[in-house]
C-alpha cells in the first residue's frame, strides 16, 4: 500500500524515477520486434534517449550543494521502501552507465549477439537495475537489484558465450557472486536489526541507519561482510579467482562490460560501507591497504605471464583496482575525489579495451598473443582505441587517469608515507609496461607461431570504426577537460570524508 509519495522541487518531474523505468519501456518495446535490423536501430535511439537523460541528471544536479538532491521516496508496506537521490558520486555512475549501454549496441551488432532483440531486452534491463542500485538510498533495495542483475549477467553468459567450456567460467561466476550476495545480505539484516533493536522499527534506509548507528561490538562484523561481498564483485585480490576464468572462457564481452566497466562493488563500499562503520574502516585500513598492495604486484606479475588477451585484461584489472582500494582507504577528501575519478576512467578503459579485444577475436577467432601480431595496419581504429585506453588506465597527461593518480597518490603520500605511495606507483609501471607490451605485440609486432594470414584479416567495418572513435574522443576529452568532472566531485567527496576527520592527527576537530 502507498503511504507516501513525493519528489524534489529541483525538477517537474521524477528524474530518476524515468531514468529507472525508461530502459524496462525500452525492453517492452523491444520485446515486441521480431526482426534483427529494425531492432538495433531503434535499440540505439531509445539508449540514446536515456543517455539525453542522464545529461540532463548531469546538468540539473548543482554540484555546490552538499545535501542529497532530486529526492523521490515512496513509501510502501513494510521496511522495504522506494528511496532515491544523488550526490556527485551517483551522478557520475549513471552517466557511465548510460554511455556505456549506448556503446554496447553497436558492438552487440557487429559481434553479433543474435537474436537481436531479445539481447537487447536483457541489456536494457540491466541498465535499469544498475541505474536503480546507483539512485537508491535504501541498503535492502541495493541488494535486491543486485541480485536480480547477478542472475541477468549469468543468463547473458549462459546463452551468448563463444566458447564450449562456458559452464566451468559460469559455475566459478555464481560461486563467488552467491559467496559475494549472501555476505552482503548479512550485513543488510544486520544493521536493519540494529535498527529495529534500537527504534522498534525495521529500517534499512540509509539516512535512518547513520541516525542510529551500529552497536560497536557489530560494527567489525558488518565491515568486513560489506568489504568482502562487495570486494568479490570489483574484483579485489585475495577474493578476484573469478575474473581471470571468465574472462578466458566465459567470452561474453558485455557481461565483464557491465561487471567492470560499471563499478557496483565499489560503488556499494562508499554509499553504504564508508558511511555507516567509519570506526571499523580506521582501525582496520593499515591491514587493507598492505593486502591491496601486495595484490598490485601480485596482479601485475600474473599478467605478464599471460598469453591469453583477455586474461592479461583481467589481471590489469585486479592490480588496478587495488590501487583504487588505496585510495578510498586513505579517507581523506583528495583521496575520495582521486579514487572516484579512478573508479570512472578504469572503468570506462577496461570498458574500452574488452570492446576491441572481442572485435579482434571476431576477425582473427584468437586471442592468443601468440598468434596475433602486425595488425594495426588492418586495424587502425581498434589499434587506436586500445592504446588510447592502455594510456588511460596508466594515467598518462591528457587521459582522465591522469588527474585521478594525481591525487589519490598525493593523499596516500601525506597519510602513509613514502613506502605505500611509491609501491603503488610502482605497481602502475609495472601496468604500463604489460598494456604497452601487448599493444606492441598485437599490433605493431610480427607475428607469432602459427599466425593469423593478415590478408585475411578483414579491415574495420564502418560502425566498429564509430565505435572505437567515440571511445577515444570520450576519454581524451574528459582528459583534457577534467575541470567539470572535479568540480562534480569535490563537495560529496568532502561530505565522504567527513566522518573521518576526527581520526586524523592533523584533524583541527581532533585537536580541540
Amino acid at each position: 500500500m502507498i503511504t507516501e509519495i513525493a519528489w524534489s522541487e529541483q525538477s517537474f518531474w521524477p528524474v530518476l524515477a524515468g531514468l529507472q523505468s525508461f530502459p524496462l519501456l525500452a525492453a517492452l518495446l523491444l520485446s515486441r520486434v521480431r526482426q534483427d535490423w529494425p531492432a538495433f536501430w531503434l535499440g540505439m535511439l531509445l539508449a540514446f534517449v536515456e543517455f539525453v537523460g542522464a545529461v540532463t541528471l548531469f546538468q540539473l544536479y548543482d554540484p555546490l550543494r552538499p545535501e542529497w538532491q532530486l529526492v523521490e521516496r515512496l513509501t510502501l508496506l513494510g521496511p522495504l521502501q522506494y528511496h532515491v537521490a544523488v550526490d556527485g558520486m551517483s551522478v557520475l555512475f549513471i552517466l557511465l552507465t548510460a554511455f556505456l549501454t549506448l556503446m554496447a549496441i553497436p558492438y552487440g551488432w557487429v559481434r553479433p549477439f543474435r537474436p537481436q532483440p531479445r539481447f537487447l531486452v536483457l541489456l536494457f534491463c540491466g541498465e535499469s537495475l544498475l541505474i536503480s542500485q546507483f539512485a537508491t538510498v535504501d541498503l535492502l533495495w541495493f541488494f535486491l537489484c543486485s541480485l536480480i542483475q547477478i542472475g541477468l549477467v549469468g543468463y547473458l553468459m549462459r546463452h551468448w558465450s563463444a566458447s564450449l567450456d562456458e559452464g566451468v567460467s559460469l559455475n566459478r561466476f555464481f560461486e563467488f557472486m552467491g559467496i559475494g550476495l549472501a555476505m552482503l545480505l548479512a550485513a543488510t539484516l544486520i544493521l536493519g536489526w540494529s535498527h529495529f533493536d534500537q527504534t522498534g522499527r525495521w529500517s534499512f534506509d540509509l539516512l535512518d541507519l547513520l541516525a542510529h548507528p551500529v552497536h560497536s561490538f557489530l560494527s567489525v562484523s558488518v565491515f568486513f561482510l560489506l568489504f568482502y561481498g562487495l570486494g568479490i564483485r570489483v574484483p579485489l585480490f585475495p577474493l578476484h579467482g573469478w575474473l581471470p576464468l571468465v574472462a578466458e572462457r566465459g567470452t561474453v564481452v558485455l557481461a565483464l562490460v557491465f561487471l567492470l566497466g560499471v563499478k557496483t562493488g565499489f560503488y556499494g563500499m562508499l554509499r553504504f560501507m564508508f558511511p555507516l562503520v567509519p570506526a571499523s574502516i580506521y582501525r582496520w585500513q593499515l591491514a587493507v591497504v598492505i593486502i591491496a598492495t601486495i595484490g598490485i604486484f601480485y596482479a601485475a606479475w600474473l599478467a605478464t605471464m599471460q598469453q591469453n588477451l583477455r586474461r592479461m585484461m583481467a589481471y590489469a584489472v585486479i592490480s588496478h583496482s587495488d590501487i583504487i582500494v588505496i585510495g578510498l582507504f586513505t579517507t581523506n577528501s583528495h583521496a575520495f575525489q582521486g579514487s572516484l575519478l579512478l573508479i570512472g576512467n578504469v572503468g570506462l578503459a577496461a570498458a574500452t579495451l574488452f570492446f576491441m579485444i572481442g572485435l579482434i577475436n571476431r576477425r582473427t577467432k584468437t586471442v592468443l598473443l601468440g598468434q596475433l601480431g602486425g595488425l594495426f595496419g588492418r586495424l587502425p581504429f581498434i589499434a587506436m582505441a586500445f592504446f588510447v585506453a592502455g594510456l588511460s588506465v596508466i594515467g598518462m597527461p591528457g587521459t582522465p587517469g591522469f588527474d585521478a593518480t594525481h591525487l589519490l597518490m598525493e593523499a596516500a603520500m601525506h597519510r602513509y608515507g613514502a613506502l605505500i605511495t611509491i609501491a603503488a606507483a610502482l605497481g602502475n609501471v609495472a601496468s604500463a609496461a604489460f598494456l604497452l607490451w601487448s599493444f606492441q605485440r598485437v599490433f605493431l609486432a610480427a607475428p607469432g607461431q602459427r599466425p593469423i594470414p593478415l590478408p585475411k584479416v578483414r579491415q574495420t567495418e564502418w560502425i566498429e570504426g564509430i565505435l572505437a572513435v567515440t571511445l577515444i574522443v570520450v576519454q581524451l576529452t574528459a582528459g583534457f577537460y577534467a575541470e567539470p568532472w572535479l568540480k562534480l566531485l569535490d563537495t560529496t567527496a568532502h561530505s565522504m570524508a567527513k566522518p573521518y576527520s576526527l581520526f586524523l592527527d592533523d584533524s583541527p576537530a581532533r585537536h580541540n
